[in-house]
């Protein structure tokens, strides 16, 4: 959100209240908000560095789940570079992270999400994800935020649900634990059987 408020062009709010509500998928999403940006690499990620906030706690999360022999994902809607430069910062670059594509191009970025499979994905990026881990023989442990976690914390051992998230769990009665940083989910892992 940073980046579009800086930089984009025309509302993408409107387009994210059309995602929020199922009208358009995230791929649409992010394919119609993010070609509106004609900035480059570099101005994106100054503002990312500026200005954008890691949940605190995320250290003590991935250390507790290295102590356990978790594998630690990151799944996200969010753009990989971005998202790769913000925990390369905080000395995390070497965390496994999922998530959108982007080519700059002077017209406009181009984002895209690639399945498990190698294919393009428009929508149902992180089920994809959570099934081919499920696939893979891994038992889910999932943390999330917003509209797009319902699906596959659905498929997980425990959620851990804020935000839109959390709201759904509830109303549809989903067993979750709601937190506030990561602090609180390091301190349960430690005990997840």
């Amino acid at each position: 959100f940073l980046i579009l408020d800086a930089f984009a062009r025309g509302d993408w709010r409107q387009l994210f209240k059309d995602y929020e509500a199922g009208k358009i998928t995230v791929g649409r999403f992010n394919t119609e908000a993010f070609s509106t940006v004609k900035a480059d690499k570099k101005s994106l990620l100054e503002i990312v560095r500026r200005k954008a906030k890691v949940r605190p706690g995320l250290q003590e999360l991935v250390e507790s789940c290295r102590r356990r022999g978790f594998r630690f994902v990151i799944v996200s809607n969010g753009l990989r570079f971005y998202i790769d430069d913000i925990l390369h910062n905080i000395g995390l670059g070497d965390l496994e992270v999922i998530a959108a594509e982007t080519e700059f191009h002077p017209e406009g970025l181009k984002v895209q999400y690639i399945g498990p499979d190698g294919k393009y994905l428009d929508n149902d990026f992180k089920i994809a994800y959570a099934d081919s881990f499920l696939e893979q023989g891994y038992r889910l442990i999932y943390l999330g935020n917003g509209a797009s976690d319902l699906a596959p914390a659905k498929k997980s051992q425990h959620i851990f649900a804020t935000g839109t998230l959390l709201k759904r769990c509830r109303s549809e009665k989903l067993s979750c634990t709601p937190f506030t940083d990561l602090h609180q989910i390091a301190d349960a892992i430690e005990s997840i059987k």
